[in-house]
């Protein structure tokens, strides 16, 4: 049996090709062999050449199987055809990331500014490269060129320079203000956001070095107060050098904009600066929530411009107001939630009166009450253990964060434990006030608003540990440390489009795509990059995020 190939050629003088399948069988009559068509496949510019394809494919697995099965019982050695798998490259984590990249409309938006400088630099592959290594397995850009590149089935990058990586930050550093909001609201139309709630705050990013920056810096006309400066951290590390980082995101966990300011910036004096950014894109009618780190009688004030609407904590231990009225005022607090109580207090009266919400959790205040006691036990061996004539000791614990505001001085000036002020923080557990300008908001709302807040916490979190890893950085120029910030938002918005399409973590999903691979092989002296077969989990998620899965043949050389 044997694939038969015929011609014919018409009064037009023009030649058809047809295909069969067909075998010889003999003619007694005739005495000789002749052809007989078993099945037709027709014209050769009109077959089905894929269909072909599994026919064999199928045809040679069968027999393929067969001859082994054979080998194999009669304890020979088997021979299959020459096969030899050159190496691995991860596939998953890539597919999933581009095609959100593409979808995001991240890569149009590059492209659309990159336009805008005459050079021909590939901005796009090499923003989209570093974007997904921060997705995959963060890096420096160095390691992102020499090793990262390579393990990585990504053939639009596969040609790039190291240079051409930092010059397409630059492209960032000039245009990333412009390319974060045309993404938003992409995102915003493609998973159809609500925008009617934003979140900000701010972090802090500190820098394994000395060397500060003291002067302003002007590049490309545009520029850049000295980032790298000393100033209180978020994460106890005040004597190095920091910047802050301060992010906008949506009820759903979507970056809005991105913030860099100098490491000395509290973060009080940044609210007007967000204001106006924010005011710029034309959100609409939006509710501004913030941390006590934001609140001042100035930043109200601004909130408060153009209809604007906020919630916002309050510092409790240190606005009179709050300690002398809010916290004594009467009233009975209503359930909000589990675990979560409140109640309203209003101070003042007509346009100059101040609306707050008193809040209390029971379970935050059984663990602080946990927490004081150990340390009231430990305070008391250290005042026990302290000498009559250890001036250094006294000032220790009095100056200490932990133990410091439970002590008092004596008329000879040695510390002993205050019993008044332990019992001013007994009446603080578990408490928190915020103060609103919005009538219309509930307290529940105001309440359950607030404690929203650990959406942008999480993806501070994100972005600083658990997969992004914005630190370290390898960067001195201030333009190339926003770039780089303005990057790892970048990777936050497709990481958290996919948690938002597909309600898993991106430890999960990343964790399911791992199993994606590129396999390049030789067969037969052809080189073939094929996809190893999805599994039914890996399917499962491309199916969420309605993104098609990577094609068998990658390529073919």
């Amino acid at each position: 049996m044997y694939l038969r190939h015929t011609k014919r050629q018409n009064r037009d003088g023009s030649t058809v090709e047809y295909y069969a399948l067909a075998e010889n069988i003999w003619n007694p009559n005739t005495q000789r062999s002749e052809a007989k068509v078993v099945h037709s496949f027709g014209r050769a510019d009109q077959l089905d050449r894929a269909a072909l394809g599994r026919l064999v494919h199928s045809i040679r697995r069968v027999l393929v199987d067969d001859g082994i099965q054979e080998v194999v019982a009669k304890g020979e050695p088997v021979k299959v055809a020459d096969i030899e798998i050159e190496r691995v490259q991860e596939l998953g984590v890539i597919h999933v990331a581009k095609a959100l990249w593409d979808k995001l409309g991240i890569g149009a938006a590059i492209k659309k500014h990159g336009a805008l400088s005459n050079t021909k630099l590939p901005f796009e592959p090499a923003l989209l490269a570093m974007t997904l290594q921060r997705l995959e397995r963060p890096g420096s850009k160095l390691a992102c060129y020499e090793r990262w590149l390579d393990r990585v089935w990504l053939p639009d990058a596969k040609d790039l320079g190291l240079h051409q990586l930092y010059r397409a930050l630059d492209l960032l550093a000039e245009h990333g203000e412009a390319i974060e909001e045309e993404v938003f609201w992409n995102s915003a139309d493609l998973f159809k956001l609500d925008v009617d709630l934003v979140f900000y705050d701010a972090t802090t990013a500190w820098f394994e070095t000395d060397d500060e920056d003291v002067a302003s810096h002007e590049w490309r006309g545009l520029k850049f107060d000295p980032l790298r400066k000393r100033g209180h951290s978020k994460e106890g590390r005040d004597n190095d050098l920091q910047v802050i980082i301060a992010l906008a995101v949506t009820r759903d966990g979507l970056p809005v904009r991105s913030w860099v300011f100098p490491g000395n910036t509290p973060d009080v004096t940044t609210v007007a600066k967000i204001k106006d950014d924010l005011r710029g894109m034309r959100l609409g009618r939006t509710l501004f929530v913030g941390d006590a780190g934001m609140y001042s009688a100035a930043n109200l004030s601004e909130l408060s411009k153009g209809a604007g609407r906020y919630i916002l904590a309050t510092p409790i231990r240190s606005v009179k107001e709050i300690k002398d009225e809010v916290l004594s005022h009467p009233g009975r607090y209503a359930d909000i939630a589990p675990n979560l109580r409140a109640k309203e207090v209003v101070i003042g009266d007509g346009e100059r009166r101040r609306r707050y919400i008193l809040c209390l959790n029971q379970d935050e205040a059984d663990r602080q009450k946990w927490r004081r006691a150990d340390i009231l036990k430990t305070l008391k061996a250290e005042l026990n253990a302290l000498k009559k004539d250890h001036p250094k000791a006294a000032c220790r614990l009095v100056a200490s964060k932990r133990y410091g505001r439970y002590l008092s001085l004596d008329d000879k000036g040695r510390p002993y434990l205050d019993k008044a002020k332990v019992k001013r923080a007994e009446h603080l557990d578990g408490k928190f006030v915020l103060t609103t300008n919005d009538d219309t908001l509930s307290v529940a709302d105001i309440a359950l608003g607030y404690k929203s807040m650990w959406i942008i916490e999480s993806c501070f979190r994100k972005m600083k540990t658990t997969g992004l890893e914005v630190r370290p950085m390898f960067h001195y120029m201030p333009q190339r440390i926003t770039a780089h910030v303005r990057l790892c938002v970048l990777a936050l918005m497709i990481q958290r489009a996919a948690e938002h399409a597909t309600n898993m973590t991106w430890a999960q999903i990343s964790d399911m795509l791992e199993s994606l691979k590129a396999v390049h092989c030789c067969i037969e002296n052809q080189a073939i990059v094929q996809t190893t077969n999805p599994t039914e989990a890996v399917l499962t998620i491309l199916k969420k995020l309605e993104i098609s899965k990577p094609k068998t043949i990658l390529n073919v050389a």
